[in-house]
């Protein structure tokens, strides 16, 4: 085959989109007819240039043009090296990369052009492994408007002519393996685009990045063995909305500054078990390049952040959570990403994971792109990307981010910024596909696990099975029920009582969904203040209000979060560049709110009443009678068992003596919490442990002031 001087010097400065198809060895003619292979490599500089057979057969190259040698050999034999002598006597021998066969099977390719891939990360990115008995990586990157992508790092100075990709065609993946990169290795894709520009991006399937400021992306391969069988196999058979759930939300990067993931392990692990809190939950760990972000615009889905430590490490955190007994939950932000030159925007020159109408593919208030979800490469890279975490990482859960901006076209956007769907609607048809799709995947191939959505709006299903038009989520957090109740303790106690529905209305639609209540990190910021600085009066106030806030808010229908620092009366608001006040806990009213937080998560795991029937509004109840009371506020709890909790909420600032409450049954009843006593840091006042209700089921009770109030019957 005689090849033309103008592929030849394509290939020479690696400009050719098929380099493969040039370089290596390929069956050939010779002039007699009879069959032979042609070697080609590309040798720049090079005097000499030998093909080293495995079977000792050593085939001299003739120079073609610009560093191009070739030369013919009969034969059976494919493996070989290239043996090149150098005008200063140095000779190289070395695995040539273009000898090698594409390391995605048909399969593979036609699953990606599907966007059907559900094990992309296997396929997609940097491998370490084995190719024809030679140890090396193996690259692939989805790019479908480049026009040549080329492989540059540390292994060979950042200069990719030797180490062009091949285009596998109309499926727009770009392959390679080369021979001797082990893992460790700095690396970037160089694409030459349709404009004629070069640009140098990070990996989008990267399974590790530089630590920022550095954007380039890090070969690995995992290690890790994990020891998590037993949990995993309980997961697996557990029900989630069934099961109690009070989770820890933080910030690793300022729970404790210079705590890497392994470092953490210890420390997180004994305070989460103190507290009695089911699982953690942490702030995003995705790579993302600004940490003021504080992990929610993400440039490496696939890497976790190296600030903290390797992939192994955080999987070694995971493992050591899980066999501690402790769930683990990941915010993922699937939303939007950001415009970092060197990350996925415009990543081959064109909008490719980002919508190309900027009514659908910017988000103004962010700064950021938002992904193309009628795409379906996209929606695959989304879609194993939250199938990497439970698979690689053993997540038990994802908090999805943000998903009220992904629902709707118009989000935060005025009239004609926006473009109405096909039915004319304002609902964001291919995301809501794109949920229903993540949701009902990762429950068919993880069963056991957890969907959260971040969902401020009254968009309806939530929860509901996609079978059923839902989106396929298993909890929803209740923004509702968080705005009104703090907006309703931060209230002075004195003008609370016309404001009593803010507490209370949440009941009305609790069991529309499966809930989450959250107290974020959210709540804590950008001049909001602590929780414990939104309650009103003096400190002891304060701590006295926070006790029944967290009372109230453990006995209330729905799983609880609450975020780091809280557990203990954090003081001041949550900033990302220090750690928690943990001096704080030298106080003993501090120590006291972290024992009662304690108590509350012991109490709470112990009574299924307060979490077995979440979902079932004919296990709730709502009481007062016969004094109704704006400021109080009472409700029953019941398991399957039929054992019922009734909690009663004071939450004016006067003790109420001698109330009066009807209980759902007559006989003795036992104060299991009371957060004015004592031991809490309260005042004392109470019902000395046992209430009694009579015949016609009254009761009369001590309320102390700002108090709550768990009764359980004495069985």
């Amino acid at each position: 085959m005689t090849i033309s001087d103008e592929v030849l010097d394509a290939v020479a400065h690696g400009l050719h989109y098929a380099p493969h198809d040039v370089l290596g060895i390929h069956p050939a003619t010779a002039a007699d007819g009879h069959a032979v292979w042609t070697v080609r490599a590309r040798r720049p500089l090079a005097t000499s240039v030998t093909a080293v057979f495995a079977d000792g057969d050593r085939v001299p190259l003739t120079h073609l043009r610009e560093g191009v040698w070739a030369g013919t050999r009969e034969g059976r034999s494919r493996r070989y090296v290239i043996e090149a002598t150098y005008s200063d006597g140095t000779t190289d021998t070395a695995d040539d990369p273009y000898r090698h066969l594409p390391t995605l099977g048909e399969l593979d390719m036609h699953l990606i052009t599907e966007g059907r891939h559900e094990r992309l990360w296997d396929v997609l990115g940097a491998h370490v492994r084995t190719q024809d008995k030679v140890a090396g990586t193996a690259f692939a990157v989805w790019a479908p408007n480049a026009q040549v992508v080329r492989v540059v790092g540390d292994f060979n100075d950042w200069n990719g002519e030797g180490h062009a990709m091949r285009s596998l065609g109309a499926s727009g993946v770009w392959e390679m393996f080369i021979p001797g990169v082990p893992a460790g290795t700095v690396y970037k894709y160089e694409i030459h685009t349709r404009a004629g520009a070069w640009i140098l991006k990070a990996d989008p399937m990267a399974q590790r990045a530089e630590v920022p400021p550095h954007t380039g992306s890090v070969v690995t391969a995992a290690a890790h063995e994990w020891a998590d069988h037993d949990w995993i196999a309980a997961r697996g058979v557990a029900v989630a909305v069934a099961r109690p759930m009070s989770i820890y939300e933080l910030h690793v990067g300022s729970w404790r500054q210079g705590l890497g993931y392994r470092d953490l392990a210890d420390q997180l692990i004994g305070h989460v078990q103190a507290l009695g809190f089911t699982h953690v939950e942490f702030m995003p760990l995705a790579e993302h390049p600004f940490g003021g972000s504080w992990g929610y615009q993400v440039s490496g889905y696939y890497a976790p952040t190296s600030r903290f430590g390797g992939p192994d490490d955080l999987r070694y955190l995971i493992d050591r959570l899980h066999t501690a007994g402790i769930g683990v939950i990941m915010d993922w932000v699937p939303g939007h990403f950001p415009k970092d030159v060197f990350a996925l925007g415009r990543f081959d020159g064109q909008p490719v994971y980002e919508h190309p109408d900027p009514r659908r593919g910017e988000h103004k208030d962010w700064g950021t792109y938002i992904f193309d979800y009628g795409r379906p490469q996209v929606r695959n890279f989304l879609v194993a990307n939250a199938l990497y975490w439970f698979d690689e990482f053993h997540v038990d859960g994802l908090r999805v981010d943000a998903v009220a901006s992904m629902l709707y076209l118009d989000y935060s956007r005025e009239d004609g910024q926006w473009e109405p769907n096909v039915h004319g609607g304002r609902e964001n048809l291919e995301a809501i596909q794109f949920l229903q799709e993540v949701n009902a995947t990762a429950y068919r191939l993880y069963p056991g696990i957890a969907m959260m959505a971040e969902e401020s709006t009254s968009f309806s299903g939530v929860t509901a099975p996609t079978d059923r038009g839902g989106l396929g989520f298993g909890f929803k957090w209740n923004m509702g029920w968080m705005n009104d109740s703090l907006v309703y303790i931060g209230r002075d106690p004195l003008y609370r009582s016309h404001h009593a529905g803010e507490l209370s209305f949440s009941f009305v639609y609790a069991f529309s969904e499966n809930y989450v209540l959250p107290i974020s990190h959210d709540e804590v910021v950008h001049g909001k203040g602590s929780l414990l600085a939104k309650m009103p009066g003096d400190h002891g106030q304060k701590l006295a209000g926070m006790r029944a806030f967290l009372a109230y808010m453990w006995a209330h229908p729905g799983k609880q979060l609450l975020f780091m620092g809280q557990e203990f009366g954090q003081l001041s608001e949550w900033s990302e560049q220090r750690s928690l006040d943990w001096w704080l806990l030298d106080q003993p009213s501090h120590q006291q709110l972290q024992a009662f937080v304690a108590t509350l998560n012991r109490l709470y795991a112990s009574r299924p009443a307060l979490w077995a029937r979440d979902d079932d509004s004919a296990a709730f109840s709502r009481i007062g009678g016969p004094l109704w009371n704006p400021n109080v506020l009472a409700f029953t709890r019941s398991d399957d068992a039929g054992h019922t909790l009734v909690a009663v909420c004071n939450f004016s600032g006067t003790t109420i003596d001698g109330y009066q409450l009807e209980l759902p049954a007559d006989g003795d009843w036992h104060e299991i919490l009371n957060t004015d006593a004592v031991e809490h840091g309260g005042a004392g006042q109470g019902n000395m442990g046992i209430v009694h209700a009579g015949a016609d089921r009254l009761a009369r009770l001590v309320l102390p002031h700002l108090s709550v109030l768990w009764l359980e019957q004495q069985r």
